[in-house]
């Protein structure tokens, strides 16, 4: 039987409780509310996060495999039909405008030819580079058809030994084997940085050369040679006669003689043979004075030595190891050293006595 219950107590309301528990709510739901909007608007102001690129893009981005077959680089004497590559070489220590002008006169596809240029960092260097560039700028910006393959401006990382580039300082006995070291080591830097994969002749041309027939290149690739060069002459006003006449001018271009085989056995290691001066008589049969008839522009001559004023060399030769050696190499340095080191690598050089091109005349 239940128990009848006694009288209820009822718990009395304690206000201060209810108001600091509505503070308290207010408080939570004010703080997740500002706590909200802030984030919302820190992620609008965040620059929007790059999601990690795929695999695939990535191997995309690398640089690209390129293959050469060496034997499918044609060096042939038909050198525009057959489309082969021209490297044109000049170590420039002065601008001469008829270089220039010469250059844009040769009949040879500008699609097949690259030019390349080295300069010494001096005061006259800078001013060649300036005059340089003005003259590339325009051809390249100009028509298609009218541009290079490609252009190619180096600067030496050595100083030049010569303080002057005045023919005379240049050509003092006492100057040539450091000038022709320091040549050798321009040549052999704008080759080893420009010589191409598919390239099949390097023409080697002085920037003091100001004349030359149009069709030079066709006209030495045909000889079929390893290694081919014209007689360098320079043109003149006889005092005598008042009228123009020509005189040889490049006398490094030769044949051996056993008076300069005999000079070179008796000369210390680091000695080399120069050409062209009285105080060293070598007897070489030189091609300056070889030249004969100019209706026979084709005759050959072999050669021992060369000169660098107009060279056309196919690019195997450089590519099997032929430079021009910046120290005695058999007493011979620069170009004359090429000839007798890719001599020794097999390959002969020819020379056309009767072939000429032409020396700025200062």
């Amino acid at each position: 039987m239940a128990r009848p219950m006694g009288p209820v107590r009822l718990r009395r309301t304690n206000y201060v409780t209810l108001f600091i528990g509505a503070i308290l709510c207010l408080f939570i739901i004010y703080f997740l509310s500002h706590n909200g909007s802030s984030t919302q608007s820190a992620s609008a102001n965040r620059p929007p996060t790059r999601k990690p690129a795929a695999k695939a893009s990535l191997i995309g981005e690398r640089p690209p495999v390129r293959r050469f077959n060496l034997n499918n680089v044609t060096i042939t004497p038909d050198p525009i039909g057959n489309r082969e590559a021209v490297l044109i070489l000049t170590p420039m220590a002065r601008f001469y405008q008829e270089y220039w002008d010469n250059l844009l006169k040769l009949q040879y596809p500008r699609d097949l030819i690259t030019l390349g240029f080295i300069l010494p960092k001096n005061k006259e260097g800078n001013a060649a580079t300036t005059a340089l560039q003005a003259e590339i700028t325009k051809i390249q910006k100009g028509r298609a058809k009218d541009r290079f393959r490609g252009v190619i401006i180096e600067r030496q990382d050595f100083d030049p030994p010569l303080t002057s580039q005045d023919e005379s300082e240049r050509h003092k006995m006492a100057n040539q084997k450091a000038r022709r070291a320091s040549m050798s080591r321009a040549r052999n830097s704008l080759l080893f940085t420009t010589l191409g994969a598919d390239t099949s002749w390097v023409l080697w041309l002085d920037s003091d050369i100001v004349e030359t027939p149009p069709t030079l290149i066709q006209d030495l690739a045909k000889h079929d040679k390893p290694i081919i060069v014209p007689n360098c002459y320079q043109r003149y006003i006889d005092t005598e006669t008042g009228k123009p006449a020509e005189r040889p001018y490049d006398f490094n271009s030769w044949q051996d003689s056993p008076t300069a085989q005999e000079i070179g056995s008796k000369m210390g290691p680091d000695d080399i043979i120069l050409e062209g001066y009285s105080e060293m008589a070598t007897y070489r049969a030189l091609m300056a004075y070889m030249a004969e008839k100019d209706d026979e522009r084709n005759l050959e001559v072999p050669l021992d030595g060369v000169g660098g004023t107009a060279l056309l060399v196919k690019a195997d030769v450089h590519r099997d190891g032929a430079m021009f050696p910046p120290f005695p190499f058999y007493h011979l340095i620069e170009t004359e050293g090429f000839a007798k080191m890719a001599k020794r690598l097999g390959w002969h050089s020819t020379g056309l006595p009767n072939y000429k091109v032409y020396h700025y005349n200062e």
